[in-house]
């Protein structure tokens, strides 16, 4: 296999350095979950060099028995020493793209997904960035360890006295840190034992690698304070659900200019910007499936919460899909597009591939934006919430609109949507077969 041999001299120093003794080689199966396999230090040439075979086939929505065999290749790049097992036995962490037995990029490898988009944008002259932001509960655990929905806290938004998690907070930052994502803030969210911490705006590869360690590291750090750290959308009714309010902006690839700047537009937007939230509006439907992907997601995606519901734009407005964030004067590298509807459940390489590819097909296909909904979209008139379009009430209803979305099914490639959408309805079918306790509650002492 190829590899750039100065990268291979620096990981080697650092293993000498920090006495590596061993290395975890992740990679993501199709719903995002973090897999992987541990290999001696002394297998890091090999694993380099050759590549680590295992079995796909027992991995969600790889390859079927007959064609399951596979290997890992490191993307050295990613190296990094897991600051929290320095004390025995010091281990690191590698990401790795999965391969084929011919040697060809694994189809259903999400990370392999989100290459290919970007390849797609670059043809077409453009590096995509991305911004996501992770919102966050920290829940206290039971007498037997196991989590439950229990606040740690019950404080607010940016507040001191009551915030209980500063401490982690900082014990979370300083492991990002040591693993090579730069972190901006840092700060109690809305919700009672919500939180969220973001990290530095970026190429999109480089951010969904951040955000799949994020995940990892704060369950980590949560679980060595006693706590345990949910991305789960929606885990309390009454309060406010995490999102992954996400960042993106399109840099020209020949200047290094962003193309999303116009200084002469009202929003400071260029015509292809407001190509791009044409495409992401045209094709929000059909992408929620991929960026709100539980049964969960769409209990946080309901009016009075913070979370989008219509399909709009706006610039100040919050109830608002896609939001225009103000930029500080003389920084038009700034200018950028937040959309509202991914939450923390998601696999960033798929939600990131299925939203550049929306947005390019708006500059591919010139649209046009409706007019921004400048006012609180949760709060107009009957009339007026008629004429504006929604995102799906369900996943059952989300993966309808997948089926019929044949922007965000390339996006995806024939093996992922193919296999995505089957465990995404079997998801569905055990959610909607099942008899909850408000049903028994509700119904049984009656009927």
């Amino acid at each position: 296999m190829t590899y750039d041999p100065a990268e291979f001299e620096r990981v080697e120093a650092l293993i000498r350095e920090a006495n590596v003794q061993f290395i975890n080689l992740q990679f993501s199966d199709i719903v995002g979950i973090v897999k992987q396999v541990t290999i001696p230090a002394r297998q890091w040439p090999q694993a380099v060099q050759h590549g680590i075979w295992f079995d796909g086939s027992s991995v969600e929505g790889f390859a079927r028995i007959a064609e399951s065999d596979m290997f890992l290749k490191p993307d050295l790049s990613t190296f990094a020493v897991i600051p929290w097992e320095r004390e025995n036995l010091v281990t690191a962490r590698v990401i790795c793209d999965v391969y084929t037995p011919q040697g060809e990029p694994f189809q259903g490898d999400p990370r392999h997904v989100l290459k290919r988009a970007l390849a797609a944008a670059e043809e077409l002259g453009y590096v995509y960035n991305t911004g996501p932001e992770l919102e966050f509960f920290l829940f206290r655990r039971d007498e037997n360890g196991l989590p439950r929905p229990k606040p740690h806290d019950h404080a607010g938004y940016f507040d001191v006295s009551t915030d209980l998690a500063h401490d982690v907070r900082r014990q979370m930052v300083e492991a990002l840190q040591a693993l090579g994502i730069a972190v901006e803030a840092s700060h109690h969210e809305v919700a009672i034992g919500q939180h969220e911490i973001d990290f530095h705006y970026g190429p999109a590869l480089q951010a969904a690698d951040n955000a799949v360690t994020f995940r990892i590291v704060l369950k980590a750090i949560a679980q060595r304070n006693g706590l345990f750290a949910s991305f789960m959308p929606k885990p309390i009714a009454g309060i406010n659900g995490s999102g992954m309010h996400t960042h993106q902006s399109l840099m020209r690839v020949d200047t290094g200019e962003n193309a999303f700047y116009d200084g002469d537009d009202a929003y400071g937007l260029s015509q292809l910007a407001r190509q791009f939230i044409a495409g992401q509006l045209a094709h929000a439907r059909g992408m929620a499936a991929v960026i709100a992907p539980l049964v969960n997601s769409y209990k946080r995606l309901v009016p009075g919460y913070e979370a989008p519901v219509y399909i709009s734009w706006a610039r100040i407005n919050r109830s608002a899909l896609i939001r225009v964030p103000q930029i500080s004067p003389g920084c038009p590298e700034a200018t950028r597009l937040e959309l509202r509807c991914p939450d923390p459940s998601c696999n960033p390489y798929l939600a990131f591939a299925v939203m550049l590819h929306a947005g390019l097909d708006g500059i591919r296909r010139g649209l046009v934006p409706p007019d921004p909904a400048e006012e609180d979209l949760y709060h107009v008139d009957e009339a007026g919430r008629s004429a504006l379009a929604t995102l799906p009430g369900s996943l059952g209803e989300a993966l309808e609109e997948l089926k019929r979305d044949e922007v965000v099914q390339a996006a995806l490639g024939p093996h992922v949507y193919h296999r995505y959408l089957l465990a995404k309805t079997q998801e569905w079918d055990e959610y909607r077969l099942s008899v909850s306790q408000w049903e028994l509650d509700r119904y049984l002492p009656i009927y």
